[in-house]
């Protein structure tokens, strides 16, 4: 009996799992970040191999009982070059195991969807979808960059968030929850201060940013409608996000199933009734992940090696 390995890598983990062609997970292992933008090539393949090894040791089996290993990896399939440089190394660091390497927004869809046809719309740290149809069409939208993309993800209402509470704290918008929110958490004496503590430590780091979403959520269910506004808001992006799938493929006149996944659904009913509302209205149906990422990968690699 031959064994899959899934592997979902993400900036901050990345989680590896084993199975046979029945899809089930035998074992599953978690490690750190697998960007290349952030360890380099050369540190994304040594992670991958070692947690390879250790997950086919880990149940007594060698990496030649092993028929294929398919993984999800950020900023896959966005640069040429770095792409042939980690596919090459890979695949001679698993060899003799078969590789199969897409972006992790296509293993995400895997397990949301179980490979079957609609779309999967991630709004975590960045916000991305990815569709793909039953003859094997597929489409992405939004996730270009949290410079000029990402809406409606984790980063995008957090930034907007820090935004907000300049803006209640000038009297440009209503002094809200957040306000009084943000000053008891960092202990404010001024308003002013608070630019330091923005730019030293948030704006540097994208997770960090994405994480003040947090401040926004807690000043919503507080009773701030400003801050209930980011997350209409944010549905709203995430709704064109989807119907730039929609317009890609063609699916304009047909009820289209998509499915979620990320932090900022932890928001519940806040992100998901805007957000069910405008997918409704666009003649789509909403539908919670079936599987996991990493349980997508192991299914996309059993469909692929099999």
């Amino acid at each position: 009996m031959k064994y899959y390995i899934g592997i979902d890598g993400g900036g901050t983990k990345t989680a590896v799992v084993i199975g046979k062609d029945d899809g089930v997970v035998l074992n599953s292992i978690e490690k750190t970040g697998s960007s290349h933008k952030h360890i380099g090539i050369d540190g994304v393949v040594k992670l991958i191999s070692d947690s390879v090894k250790e997950i086919t040791e880990s149940i007594g089996v060698s990496m030649e009982d092993c028929a294929g290993c398919c993984m999800g990896l950020p900023c896959y399939s966005e640069a040429p070059e770095a792409d042939a440089e980690l596919t090459k190394k890979l695949e001679e660091a698993l060899s003799p195991i078969p590789v199969c390497i897409v972006n992790d927004a296509v293993v995400g869809w895997a397990g949301s969807l179980e490979c079957s046809e609609g779309i999967h719309l991630v709004a975590g740290t960045g916000a991305i979808a990815y569709a793909r149809t039953e003859d094997g069409r597929d489409a992405r939208s939004n996730g270009w960059s949290e410079f000029f993309s990402d809406e409606g993800s984790c980063y995008w209402v957090g930034k907007q968030t820090i935004s907000l509470f300049a803006k209640e704290a000038d009297g440009r918008k209503p002094k809200g929850a957040l306000y009084e929110i943000v000053k008891k958490e960092f202990n404010l004496k001024s308003d002013i201060e608070f630019i330091d503590i923005a730019e030293q430590e948030y704006t540097p780091q994208r997770e960090k940013v994405a994480s003040f979403q947090f401040f926004a959520e807690k000043a919503a269910l507080a009773g701030d409608t400003e801050a209930r506004k980011l997350y209409d808001e944010a549905a709203q992006h995430l709704a064109d996000t989807a119907l730039g799938i929609i317009t890609q493929l063609g699916w304009e006149n047909r009820t289209v199933p998509v499915s979620y996944f990320g932090g900022l659904f932890k928001a519940g009913d806040l992100i998901l009734d805007p957000l069910r509302e405008k997918l409704n209205a666009m003649n789509c149906t909403m539908a919670p992940p079936k599987r996991t990422a990493v349980e997508g990968a192991l299914l996309l690699g059993i469909k692929t090696f099999k």
